[in-house]
């Protein structure tokens, strides 16, 4: 089955379907309402989205017809439910290890990422007992049976490691990505590391005060 080819928005909302099934089960499956919010995340995301339920609603439509998101609706309240059927379903011929799913759904959220960059931000998805557990699971989903859906891009001046991107949105430009100029903060690996360390920080208070007010 070749590997699905999907827009940005598309993307965004998988990503997030995904990412709420593990980091908050008792959540999920996602109203349009929380699928929304999920999407539009000042933290976790990049780029950062402004989608509105329309757009997100229309989004779900199009996965649905393409067998990669299904709709529980409660006909009683006419509240519909979202839940991803990419991958790790009884419908999906992707069937993911619990560290090639962390790694997806960060790419899929976050864009191209270091090694480095994807354990610091999977704790809440996957704890990786190191870099090179990181870099062996990248290489599974390269060399994966059905076709690579994730790629090593060449690595940018000022950069220790190369990025990996996964594939879902179409193939990269390779001489396109290498001739980009680093920006400043990728110059600057101690100012990078300290943007992490606050983003992590963040993001973790955020998160207890989704669960504080759900509860």
């Amino acid at each position: 089955m070749p590997i699905p080819e999907l827009n940005a928005e598309e993307i965004r909302v998988i990503g997030c379907l995904m990412e709420k099934a593990v980091v908050t089960p008792d959540q999920y499956p996602l109203t349009l309402n929380a699928l929304t919010n999920a999407c539009n995340q000042k933290s976790s995301r990049d780029p950062v989205m402004a989608l509105t339920q329309g757009e997100v609603q229309h989004t779900t439509r199009e996965l649905e017809s393409k067998n990669l998101l299904s709709v529980e609706e409660n006909f009683k309240r006419g509240v519909e439910k979202y839940k991803q059927r990419l991958c790790n379903t009884g419908f999906s011929e992707l069937q993911f290890s619990p560290a090639e799913y962390a790694i997806i759904t960060l790419l899929l959220l976050r864009g191209a990422q270091t090694p480095g960059e994807i354990k610091s931000r999977s704790g809440r998805l996957h704890e990786f007992a190191d870099h090179q557990a990181v870099v062996d699971t990248l290489n599974d989903l390269i060399e994966h049976e059905g076709g690579a859906l994730v790629v090593k891009l060449p690595r940018q001046p000022g950069r220790k490691d190369c990025e990996y991107m996964h594939l879902f949105g179409g193939e990269i430009d390779m001489e396109e990505y290498a001739s980009r100029t680093p920006s400043a903060r990728s110059s600057e690996p101690g100012l990078r590391e300290l943007v992490m360390d606050l983003q992590q920080r963040v993001e973790r208070l955020e998160q207890e005060l989704s669960e504080l007010r759900a509860e």
